[in-house]
């Protein structure tokens, strides 16, 4: 029986050029690539990685379970 679960993938631009990808709901998953297909396929690779680790170890995966909120930062306080 196939299980899949859909999480939010995070894509943010480096100063560089490159695109850091990152799980959401599982920020220890993150990875980067020249482009956001690129990152999007690491990402993908790095979170299955993540979890056959975890399967092997005999561990559940820790997918979500924390919440996201906004929140305000005085840029000129910092």
């Amino acid at each position: 029986m196939n299980k899949s679960v859909t999480l939010t993938a995070v894509f943010t631009p480096d100063e560089k050029g490159w695109t850091m990808a990152q799980l959401a709901e599982w920020p220890a998953v993150v990875t980067c690539g020249r482009t956001v297909e690129e990152a999007r396929a690491m990402l993908l690779d790095a979170a299955r990685e993540m979890i056959a680790s975890y399967n092997e170890q005999g561990r559940k995966p820790p997918i979500g379970g924390g919440h996201a909120e906004q929140v305000t930062i005085d840029l000129a306080a910092a």
